[in-house]
């Protein structure tokens, strides 16, 4: 699974919006859920993009609580550990907040325009700035700039234009109810500041409903026809552009609202919540059966092959690499790898 480039990445991003797929963005924060996604990518014979959070990435580098050494630091090994295998993989840095830009993107992004200097491939093939919190216009002042600095070292930039709803990383977002829908009027604006890929490829997070987290049936309305208006107003201000969709808060969507959001442009589907619970859920079961084994009951010595981090490891592994697998056959993209093609 070696890391793809960024010229693997763009054509990556070109065949998913041209054969009606899109590739799952699976979230990790440690050497076994990164493995674990690799794991599914692999099992499944679809390409991926493995990606970050600030949160992630601070969790990641233990007790220094420095995000960026928490990133250089999962990069690093998933280029080791991904070298041999027979797909693609893409890393990417997820939901970076305004006020966490000095401190985590715009550090990892430098460092990336320096090794593109000396003919090197970036950290990641791409990193998102998250300014939904902001106006529009700041929001996409700072998104432009940023742009710059991603096209000077082949970097593709993710915006996000709206409010996701729910928590993500520990941050929640309470918005109206409209603001969790894009407007027309603001993908355009989005277009006129950011360019339609003249200045720098970008993906867009535009918001039709979705939230992060899963919840009951019913508490969610998503409206994946925004996307699709998004697009047709586009194509009338700036003929044969196309945006390149990312569908934040996927976990918990049902099939069919996946694929209409996939037939109006979507190229990437963020998945967390589900991983986590499959992982988890996995773990949760080994204690249970195993429970005389991981405890030292009544004076007993419980069972080494239980309690060993190995075992449970493991079968949570196992689980979220099949968690990861079955978002791949949902997303289409399930043996589509280019390195089979």
């Amino acid at each position: 699974m070696p890391i793809a480039t960024t010229t693997q990445y763009a054509a990556m991003l070109d065949a998913a919006a041209s054969g009606g797929f899109a590739f799952p963005g699976v979230n990790v924060s440690s050497s076994q859920t990164l493995n674990a996604a690799l794991r599914g990518l692999a099992d499944a014979g679809s390409d991926g993009i493995v990606q970050v959070s600030t949160g992630g990435a601070e969790y990641l580098s233990g007790q220094a609580g420095d995000m960026v050494a928490g990133a250089r630091a999962f990069q690093a090994f998933a280029r080791e550990v991904a070298a041999n295998a027979p797909v693609l993989v893409a890393l990417h840095t997820d939901h970076c907040p305004p006020d966490k830009l000095d401190g985590f993107l715009r550090p990892l992004l430098a460092e990336s325009v320096e090794r593109h200097r000396r003919g090197e491939e970036p950290l990641f093939q791409s990193q998102m700035f998250d300014g939904s919190t902001l106006p529009l216009e700041e929001n996409l002042r700072i998104a432009a700039d940023l742009l710059e600095r991603c096209a000077g070292a082949n970097v593709v930039l993710e915006v996000e234009c709206g409010v996701v709803g729910g928590e993500e990383d520990g941050l929640r977002a309470d918005a109206p109810r409209e603001r969790l829908y894009t407007t027309n009027e603001d993908l355009l604006r989005v277009a006129e500041v950011l360019g339609t890929g003249e200045r720098g490829r970008y993906l867009l997070a535009a918001t039709f409903g979705n939230v992060h987290g899963v919840y009951q049936p019913g508490k969610v309305e998503l409206r994946p026809k925004v996307l699709a208006d998004g697009q047709a107003a586009l194509a009338a201000a700036h003929p044969g552009a196309r945006f390149d969709y990312v569908f934040h808060g996927g976990s918990g969507s049902r099939p069919d609202e996946i694929r209409e959001a996939i037939s109006y442009g979507v190229v990437k589907m963020n998945i967390d919540t589900d991983m986590q619970y499959a992982f988890t859920r996995a773990t949760a079961g080994h204690m249970f059966v195993h429970y005389d084994g991981v405890l030292k009951l009544d004076g007993g010595v419980g069972q080494k092959k239980a309690y060993d981090p190995r075992s449970w490891g493991r079968e949570a592994e196992a689980a979220m690499a099949a968690r990861v697998a079955e978002a791949c056959r949902e997303l289409g993209s399930a043996g589509r790898s280019l390195l089979r093609s």
